[in-house]
């Protein structure tokens, strides 16, 4: 097994747990977010590969390229964005089936994903790739020279990005379940709180990455999309706070709100 798909599938089962545990607090049944997993993996995988090969086409359809290399999933390259996306697309279609609202279960899953992601990460550890600038620092990741981009032979060490991202996606996970906690929201808000830190984590990790990427008056593609999903973020966290403040009935059990506290 390749430790890229291991790391993955290991995320995976965290989120599956975390999200159980979660989702039965609520007022939800067993095996529920098992059952969506069915939908969401798959539509996750596919999204994701979609989105790295979209924004890294030359690399795979360009002159001189190997196009069959576009489903390797293996050798790493499953964009955030597009997982959550198309995952997200997979876990409606299961709730829809089953009947179930889809804000509960997202907020349950939300700290889940977060270490998903951070477990993932490591993926890109196995397969050196995905760091950042060259660095001198104690911590500095050295990296084999024929993974080394054009332009960076000359040096060793580079700074682990992924591992930063993997650090930020585990205190964003515990910055969700204590705001969680401490005021009772629901309705979607405390999904779009982990899309909010982790978009603002990935803004200053983004430009420290040194892997081709396409740039936009200067930034990154990634950067962008991080600074579009943060505001939009922000603006469901504030609004549907405003229109519908507390927690959603789940179930039999009905949760406190936020306004009883």
């Amino acid at each position: 097994m390749r430790g890229y798909a291991l790391s993955i599938i290991v995320g995976i089962f965290a989120a599956i747990v975390i999200g159980n545990r979660r989702y039965l607090a609520r007022g939800g049944q067993a095996g529920v977010i098992a059952d969506l997993a069915i939908w969401a993996i798959p539509f996750g995988i596919v999204g994701g590969r979609l989105y790295h090969v979209l924004t890294s086409w030359g690399t795979y359809f360009g002159p001189g390229a190997d196009p069959i290399r576009a489903f390797k999933v293996w050798e790493g390259g499953l964009g955030i964005w597009g997982a959550v996306f198309l995952g997200g697309i997979g876990v409606w279609i299961g709730a829809t089936r089953k009947g179930l609202a889809l804000p509960p279960i997202a907020d349950a899953l939300a700290p889940g994903l977060a270490v998903a992601q951070a477990i993932g990460r490591f993926g890109n550890w196995f397969n050196q790739e995905l760091f950042g600038r060259p660095t001198t620092l104690p911590w500095g990741l050295e990296i084999d020279l024929v993974h080394r981009p054009p332009g960076y032979v000359q040096f060793e060490t580079f700074h682990p990005t992924f591992l930063y991202e993997s650090v930020w996606c585990l205190i964003a996970a515990l910055i969700v379940v204590l705001v969680d906690r401490k005021f009772v929201i629901g309705h979607g808000r405390v999904f779009a709180l982990y899309i909010l830190l982790y978009c603002l984590g990935r803004l200053g990790i983004e430009g420290l990455r040194i892997d081709p990427s396409p740039q936009l008056l200067g930034l990154r593609w990634n950067e962008w999309v991080a600074a579009a999903c943060a505001i939009g973020a922000l603006l469901y966290v504030v609004i549907v706070g405003r229109l519908s403040p507390g927690r959603e009935v789940v179930g039999n059990v009905l949760e406190e709100t936020s306004d009883a506290n």
